[in-house]
C-alpha cells in the first residue's frame, strides 16, 4: 500500500508541480505538432494510474490473503544480498554509460547496447539469439514508429555525424 501511495505521490508532484513550472508551453503550436509538455504529462498520468492501481490491488482481500510477511525473502530467491547490490551497481553504471553512448553513438545504437546489457544482467542471456533479436528489433521498431508516425527527433551521436551516417 505504501508503494502505491509513494508512486502516485511522485508522479503527482511531477505532473502538477514540476511540469507546469519547468516545461515551457509556447502560446502558438503550429499544425499537429504536439506541445513540449505532452509526453511528460502522458508518462506522469500513466504513472499515477499505475500507482493508484497498485494501491487498489493492495487493498483487495485476495491480495491480502496471499501475502505472507515472511515471504519477502522469496522475491530474491537464494541470491545473496551482495550479489544483488553488485547487479544494481552494474545497472546504474550501464545507464550512466548509456547517457554517454547516446552522445557518441546516437540513441538507436546506444539503446540496443543498453538492452543487451540489461538482458545479460537479468540472466536472460542463455537464449542468445532471442536476446539479440529482441535487443536489435525492439529499439529499431520503436525508433521507426516514433520517428515516422510522430515525427520525433532522436540524437544521432557525434561519431555517426563525423562518419556521415
Amino acid at each position: 500500500m505504501t508503494r502505491g501511495l509513494l508512486i502516485t505521490a511522485l508522479f503527482g508532484i511531477v505532473l502538477f508541480i514540476l511540469i507546469p513550472v519547468y516545461v515551457p508551453r509556447p502560446s502558438f503550436i503550429p499544425g499537429f505538432a504536439p506541445p513540449p509538455d505532452m509526453w511528460p504529462r502522458t508518462v506522469s498520468i500513466i504513472g499515477m494510474v499505475l500507482g493508484l492501481l497498485l494501491l487498489g490491488l493492495s487493498l483487495s482481500r485476495k491480495t491480502q490473503a496471499i501475502a505472507d510477511p515472511e515471504d519477502a525473502g522469496a522475491i530474491r530467491g537464494d541470491t545473496p544480498l551482495p550479489i544483488l547490490l553488485m547487479r544494481f551497481g552494474w545497472a546504474v553504471l550501464a545507464f550512466a554509460l548509456f547517457v554517454g553512448a547516446v552522445m557518441l553513438l546516437g540513441f538507436l545504437l546506444a539503446s540496443m547496447l543498453l538492452l543487451v546489457v540489461m538482458l545479460v544482467l537479468t540472466g536472460y542471456w542463455q537464449r542468445r539469439w532471442v536476446s539479440l533479436l529482441v535487443a536489435v528489433a525492439l529499439p529499431l521498431v520503436l525508433y521507426l514508429f516514433f520517428s515516422s508516425a510522430l515525427n520525433t527527433r532522436f540524437p544521432t551521436g557525434s561519431l555517426l555525424r563525423a562518419l556521415g551516417v
